[in-house]
């Protein structure tokens, strides 16, 4: 199967308590309900597979994947501000996401194939983890595959901007991933920045001729 498959996890979601890990799992679900509400998703032949700190979702054949794309991580992101700006003295719920248009097949522990991990590659990617790290008033990070970037993004087939998103390379168990990450704050230019492996396992920014990934 050919399917768009969407991919999120809670920053720093082992370093809570379980009272905070249980608010934080209500949260994030009800979040993504008023999310594909608002979008105009329906979540009945959505396909989720979750752990603790978030889930893997594969939606149908027949979504619309610039709604995902576009609306819905809008509405993400809208709705995640209200509820982390009601927060006093305790963690703001802050959000990873990544989206892939991919192949899988259905399996008895879950999808297996391309598309699902591809999209683990990217949630884990570290450019998107330091977005995070780096820009503490913002609630969440999205990346996107290179190739769904080129077919609904950079053609302006969804609500997001293309210049808003930066090209980068992901290096994981020896195998290159290339994404798009979102940053709405930061328009993109040339020369574009990538990553590369470093000693010791981690990854560095670096400059790419000609502003491409």
């Amino acid at each position: 199967m050919y399917r768009l498959v969407l991919a999120v996890d809670v920053e720093k979601y082992s370093a809570r308590d379980a009272r905070e890990q249980l608010r934080a799992q209500e949260e994030l679900k009800r979040i993504l309900n008023v999310a594909a509400e608002n979008a105009g998703l329906d979540q009945r032949h959505w396909y989720e597979q979750v752990s603790g700190d978030g889930e893997l979702v594969v939606l149908p054949e027949d979504v619309d994947v610039s709604a995902v794309v576009g609306d819905f991580t809008r509405q993400l992101e809208t709705i995640l501000g209200e509820v982390n700006r009601k927060v006093v003295g305790g963690r703001r719920l802050r959000l990873r996401v990544a989206i892939h248009h991919g192949t899988l097949t259905p399996g008895p522990f879950g999808p297996a194939g391309d598309a699902p991990i591809v999209v683990s590659r990217l949630l884990d990617a570290k450019p998107l983890r330091r977005l995070l790290a780096d820009q503490q008033d913002r609630d969440l990070a999205l990346i996107v595959s290179q190739s769904l970037y080129q077919d609904v993004v950079r053609t302006g087939f969804c609500s997001l901007d293309p210049e808003e998103f930066q090209p980068v390379r992901v290096n994981a168990k020896g195998v290159q991933y290339h994404g798009f990450v979102r940053r709405p704050d930061q328009v993109r230019v040339a020369p574009a920045t990538a990553l590369r492996p470093v000693s010791g396992g981690g990854a560095e920014l670096v400059a790419l001729p000609g502003g491409r990934a």
